[in-house]
């Protein structure tokens, strides 16, 4: 191994994080932010309300929760070339099937099908494939892969809006299905590599001496931050916990803006089109907070929090105004965004480095969890009351929210939730 093949010419950890684009960005893209486009004319074709139907949702988060338990472990023992492109057919086959189906249980069992597969393709999939190829631009890398989710919602859910108005929901269920085969499924076969000294390189900025060797004399005691045992003795852990699994749930409400939109008087494809707005925040929030986070992480859980609640305002008193329902989706698309970057930069910023994966895999649970309560619950709410009644519980999580994670960092700062044993 050469210097060189680490730093003069194209990395192949670049190739790595193209795949892991390709899957957040059309894999993530197509199940999570083009979901919501479906609710209204699924659930009115299938004769049940949107709140029964959002169930599915809530039973993809269960199962990725439980799945998550074990995947970790599996991607240690088994190829992630292998797990990933199984599960990227999986899903694409799934997407297919749902193109056929007639009930709504069927749709549960497809959600506990995707949930599994979700386990490995989001939560898993380029947080673990980054830092095993890169030892430097781990942020920026993890970065630009979580905001191609955005920037698949942004191009996909006009697509399903117009196949959807023009030729049914079926037709766009199978589309998405074809896409994940066709277009994600053989690259990932093709291009994914488990870890770089399977081509004879060293991850992208590893410290290189003699002979291209990484320096492996660095003890891991030398790693700033708190040992996982010791962070599940703190308080700060759980107050984080509760932070990701609020604004996990929070950022479900997606799910429910474009039937807001349609309820309104606007065509489903101007429903589309706001979906658009959102994962355009989504994108650009993720850009925005990473930088924000790099300088101060408690201006990064102020901006989230209070770009969410500005945004479901918006919607909220939107005086049936289209542009101002899509301005709110834009800003809403922030805290969206906060599930994945501000979660994971409130864990770093507090525990630091050291263990992070398995602080972090205890955060992705509660991910998880808060997802899957809340994806049905918003829905059932919904049926129970309004689409804007849920949306001003929303604003009032997202300042619960705020205060949490201001608690943690100033408490953090002034070292009350460190565990003094």
């Amino acid at each position: 191994m050469k210097q060189s093949d680490t730093t003069s010419r194209l990395h192949y950890g670049f190739v790595i994080v193209a795949c892991c684009c390709l899957m957040m960005g059309i894999n993530v893209g197509l199940t999570f932010s083009c979901a919501g486009i479906y609710y209204q004319p699924v659930s009115a074709s299938l004769g049940v309300p949107v709140g029964e139907f959002g169930i599915y949702m809530s039973v993809m988060y269960v199962s990725s929760t439980l799945m998550l338990s074990v995947a970790g472990g599996m991607l240690e023992r088994w190829s992630a070339r292998l797990l990933f492109t199984l599960n990227s057919a999986i899903m694409g086959v799934t997407f297919v099937a749902m193109a056929f189906f007639n009930h709504v249980w069927e749709f549960y069992i497809a959600g506990g099908v995707l949930g599994v597969t979700l386990a490995f393709l989001l939560y898993l999939s380029f947080p673990t494939l980054v830092n095993r190829w890169f030892h430097s631009k781990v942020g920026i890398m993890i970065g630009i892969c979580s905001a191609a989710s955005g920037i698949g919602g942004m191009i996909f859910n006009p697509i399903a809006g117009w196949i959807i108005t023009n030729h049914g929901w079926r037709w766009g269920y199978g589309s998405f299905g074809l896409i994940i085969l066709l277009a994600v499924t053989p690259v990932l076969a093709l291009l994914l590599r488990d870890r770089p000294q399977q081509m004879g390189l060293l991850p992208y900025g590893a410290d290189c001496r003699a002979g291209g060797v990484a320096d492996s004399k660095v003890s891991p005691d030398a790693t700033p931050g708190v040992r996982y045992g010791k962070a599940l003795r703190m308080p700060a852990f759980y107050i984080t916990l509760l932070f990701a699994f609020m604004m996990m749930g929070t950022s479900t409400l997606n799910l429910f803006i474009p039937n807001y939109v349609t309820e309104h008087g606007f065509s489903l494809e101007q429903a589309s089109l706001t979906a658009a707005f959102v994962m355009a925040g989504v994108t650009v929030g993720k850009v925005a907070l990473g930088y924000i986070n790099d300088r101060n992480c408690l201006a990064g859980v102020s901006a989230t929090t209070l770009c969410g609640i500005g945004g479901l305002l918006a919607i909220i008193f939107c005086g049936g105004e289209l542009a101002v329902i899509m301005g709110g989706a834009f800003l809403f698309g922030w805290a969206y965004a906060g599930v994945t970057v501000q979660s994971a930069m409130l864990t770093r910023t507090v525990f630091g480095p050291k263990d992070y994966a398995r602080i972090y895999s205890n955060i992705s649970i509660a991910l998880a969890a808060g997802g899957a309560l809340a994806s049905g619950g918003w829905g059932l709410l919904a049926d129970a009351t309004s689409f804007s009644f849920i949306f001003s519980v929303g604003a009032v999580v997202l300042g619960v929210c705020a205060l949490a994670g201001a608690a943690t960092l100033m408490g953090n700062a002034k070292g009350l939730f460190k565990n003094k044993s």
